[in-house]
C-alpha cells in the first residue's frame, strides 16, 4: 500500500513538474505581442540600442533566428546584435507592425502579421517601401524565453 502512494505521489510530482514548463494560451499571445512590440521599436526612426538589447533579450542564450524565404540563420546574440545596431545607419522614415492573427500551440505561437515601413538603407541610393504580410513561428523554452524564430516573408 505504502509502495502504491509512493509511486502516486512521484507520479504527480512528476506530471505537476512538466506542467509548470507549459504556458497558457494568453501568457504566450502576451509572450507575441512582447516579440512583435520589440521587433517594431527596433525599427523606428529613433530606435537606440536599448531597444536592441532589450528585443534581444527575449531570446534564450541558445536560440534559432530562421530566415526561411531567404535560407539564412542567426545563433549568435552578438553577430545578431551587431548587425542590428549595423542598421541604425539605415534611414528610418517609418515602420509598423500589425497583427492580424495568432495561433497558440504547446509552448509555440504563430503569429501573421502586416509589416509596412520606408527605410532608405545606408547602402543605397533609393528608399525602399514595403507592406508585406508575414508569419512567425515563436518557440518558447521553460523560461519563457524564444528559442526558435522561424520567419516566413511574404
Amino acid at each position: 500500500m505504502k509502495k502504491s502512494i509512493l509511486v502516486l505521489i512521484c507520479f504527480l510530482l512528476s506530471f505537476s513538474g512538466s506542467a509548470k514548463d507549459k504556458f497558457t494560451s494568453e501568457q504566450l499571445i502576451e509572450k507575441a505581442k512582447t516579440f512583435v512590440a520589440a521587433k517594431n521599436a527596433r525599427q523606428q526612426p529613433n530606435t537606440t540600442i536599448k531597444e536592441i538589447d532589450y528585443f534581444i533579450s527575449l531570446l534564450a542564450d541558445d536560440f534559432i533566428d530562421e530566415h526561411v524565404k531567404f535560407k539564412f540563420v542567426y545563433t549568435d546574440k552578438s553577430k545578431l546584435r551587431e548587425d542590428m545596431i549595423s542598421k541604425l545607419n539605415d534611414e528610418v522614415i517609418f515602420s509598423s507592425i500589425e497583427i492580424n492573427e495568432v495561433m497558440v500551440g504547446a509552448n509555440i505561437v504563430f503569429v501573421k502579421m502586416t509589416e509596412s515601413g520606408k527605410v532608405k538603407p545606408a547602402h543605397l541610393d533609393k528608399i525602399i517601401e514595403y507592406n508585406k504580410t508575414n508569419i512567425v513561428s515563436l518557440e518558447f523554452d521553460q523560461l519563457g524565453l524564444i528559442k526558435h524564430i522561424r520567419r516566413h516573408h511574404g
